[in-house]
C-alpha cells in the first residue's frame, strides 16, 4: 500500500493540486495537515469523486485541521486531543489488516526557541513530551503508521545548513532531542530515511519567502512517515514529491510518500 502525507495549507484552496497528487502518486491513503476547514466545509464530495470516499476529518475554521482520506473503509483508531487543547492536531484510523494510521500536525513553535518567553515554543515541547508518553504506552507488537508535519528537521542533512539553523525553531537541539525521544519510545522507524541514506540531503518544506527556489534549495525535512517495529521490514520505498512545490499557488510543503507491505 502507498501512504501519502501532505501539509496542504488549505484544502479548499488546493483541491485541484490534491487531485493532481492523487493521479501522480496513486496512493491508497492520503493524510492532510493544515486543512484549515471545519468538517462541514470540507470538500468531501469532490475528494470522494477523486477516488477517496472514506474520510476521517478533524477540522476547525481558518487554521490547523487534519484528515485521512482512503479508497477503502476506515474506523476510528484512537483520535485524541493533546496538551488539553481541542485544536485538531491529530486524527487516527484503523485502515484494515490490524493496522492503525496516525496523522499529526505538531505545533510549529513560533520564532523564538525559548519556552520561557514564547508560549508557542513551550506548547511544542509539551506536545513532544505528551506524544512520547503516549508512544511508551503503545503495545509493542502493534502495526502502526505515524505520519504528518512534525515541524522538526532532525538530522543535519534534513536542513540546507546545519550550522546556520542550529538556533532556528525546527532544528534546535531541544526539538531534535524531543523528536528522537518520541521515536525511541516506541521504536518508530523513519520510512523516508530507510529509503534515502542519511548522507543525502532531502527536504519537504521551502519557505514562500525563498523567491529563488528551487535554485537555492534552502529547505528543511519537516514532514515524516514512521512505522512501528512490526512494520519496520515492510517499507519497500519512500520519497518526497518535490514537483508539487513548483506548481502554481503551491503549498510550501511537498508531499511525502511511502510504500509499505501490509
Amino acid at each position: 500500500m502507498r501512504v501519502v502525507s501532505w501539509n496542504i495549507n488549505s484544502v479548499r484552496l488546493r483541491i485541484e493540486a490534491l487531485k493532481k497528487i492523487a493521479d501522480a502518486l496513486k496512493p491508497d491513503f492520503i493524510c492532510l495537515q493544515e486543512t484549515k476547514a471545519q468538517d462541514a466545509d470540507f470538500p468531501a464530495d469532490a475528494i470522494a469523486q477523486a477516488g477517496f470516499p472514506y474520510q476521517h476529518l478533524r477540522g476547525m475554521k481558518g487554521y490547523n485541521g487534519v484528515a485521512i482520506l482512503s479508497r477503502t473503509p476506515l474506523s476510528d483508531g484512537g483520535t485524541r486531543d493533546w496538551c488539553g487543547k481541542e485544536d485538531c492536531r491529530h486524527v487516527a484510523a484503523n485502515i484494515g489488516g490490524g493496522t492503525e494510521l496516525h496523522n499529526f500536525y505538531v505545533p510549529a513553535g513560533g520564532d523564538e526557541p525559548d519556552p520561557k518567553i514564547n508560549e508557542k515554543f513551550a506548547h511544542k515541547l509539551d506536545f513532544l513530551k505528551e506524544a512520547t508518553a503516549w508512544s511508551k504506552g503503545l503495545t509493542p507488537k502493534g502495526k502502526r503508521i505515524l505520519v504528518g508535519d512534525l515541524n522538526i528537521a532532525p538530522h543535519e542533512n534534513d536542513v540546507w545548513s546545519h550550522k546556520q539553523l542550529l538556533k532556528v525553531v525546527s532544528h534546535t537541539s531541544v526539538e531534535v532531542d524531543g523528536l528522537a525521544g518520541w521515536r525511541a519510545a516506541h521504536g518508530w522507524v523513519d520510512a523516508v530515511r530507510s529509503a534515502i541514506p542519511e548522507d543525502e540531503k532531502v527536504y519537504s518544506w521551502w519557505s514562500y519567502r525563498n523567491r529563488t527556489w528551487p535554485g537555492s534549495d534552502r529547505g528543511r525535512r519537516l514532514d515524516h512517515i514512521w512505522v512501528s517495529p512490526a512494520l519496520a521490514g515492510n517499507v519497500t520505498d519512500a520519497g518526497i514529491f518535490r514537483e508539487a512545490r513548483g506548481w502554481e499557488k503551491p503549498s510550501d510543503h511537498a508531499p511525502v510518500w511511502a510504500d509499505i507491505d501490509p
